[in-house]
């Protein structure tokens, strides 16, 4: 079974990586196993994010994420349980239950890969942007955020490699730039997932290992290119001017005994007085 959930979490944990907000995945809301999908809450340090993805611009201290997946509906449930998630978040970190921190410090989000369509005969759906919508959920204002539908461009690129739509994962994939190295693995475990899912992707898994390497290569030292080869590995494919080149002669020497010396000088001498008797 495809982990979304997970994918989407350490995903998102790669983006908020070194910015002024965290991550964290499947929140243990209460004394029964509950968890919330994704929480992101702003930082007092680390770096602003200029342009966020589409959906997350009005981002509050503390936000609160539904996920549902490509095989997933986005239902009145699901709503129904991020509300719980909700107040059962903002009663644990607040002072006191006669004390809630404000309800301003809090968003609420539900992203999904494809439309909600049994939603939308429920509950008004009132469009910000592309792929993006605001409803009312009680006395909640909740940001929906339709991966399938938002526009491929380079900042949605996170949302992309979950939208489900092939053109727009290969144009996600393209253009994600991962904070983290170790997030490639996931990154090609999701491409792998969707084969799975039976969507047909513009380029093979081995493209895609291609141009991971092009790109690790890319971003590499050549001192963190040879780390750990043998020393006959790096002299591999050298032509031998190639791999003399650079050294004094009399480090050439040292490697030589008296009886080489002597034999390679009467080699030399022999060669002259040819080319002499041929003159």
């Amino acid at each position: 079974m495809i982990d979304w959930h997970h994918l989407l979490g350490v995903s998102l944990t790669d983006y908020f990586t070194g910015s002024c907000y965290k991550v964290e995945m499947e929140k243990e809301l209460s004394l029964k196993k509950q968890r919330l999908d994704i929480l992101i809450i702003e930082q007092e340090v680390g770096s602003p994010i200029l342009e966020l993805p589409d959906g997350l611009e009005n981002l509050a201290r503390h936000n609160l994420m539904t996920y549902k997946s490509l095989r997933q509906p986005l239902d009145a449930w699901a709503l129904d349980e991020l509300i719980g998630h909700y107040v059962n978040y903002r009663k644990q970190i607040s002072p006191s239950f006669d004390k809630l921190l404000p309800a301003e410090g809090f968003g609420l989000y539900a992203v999904c890969t494809r439309p909600p369509e049994k939603l939308e005969a429920e509950v008004a759906m009132e469009p910000v942007k592309e792929g993006v919508y605001d409803l009312r959920w009680g006395s909640r204002l909740i940001r929906l955020i339709v991966l399938s539908e938002v526009p491929p461009i380079a900042r949605n690129a996170l949302w992309l490699l979950f939208s489900g739509v092939a053109e727009k994962v290969h144009y996600g994939f393209s253009q994600y730039k991962s904070r983290q190295r170790a997030l490639r693995p996931v990154l090609n475990n999701l491409f792998a997932s969707y084969q799975l899912e039976g969507i047909a992707m513009p380029y093979t898994v081995e493209d895609f290992k291609r141009e991971v390497k092009e790109e690790l290569l890319a971003s590499m030292t050549p001192e963190e290119r040879l780390q750990g080869l043998p020393p006959e590995a790096r002299l591999q494919g050298l032509p031998p001017e190639a791999r003399l080149q650079g050294l004094p002669p009399e480090a050439l020497l040292k490697r030589l005994n008296r009886k080489q010396i002597e034999a390679y000088l009467k080699k030399l001498s022999a060669r002259k007085r040819a080319r002499k008797r041929g003159a």
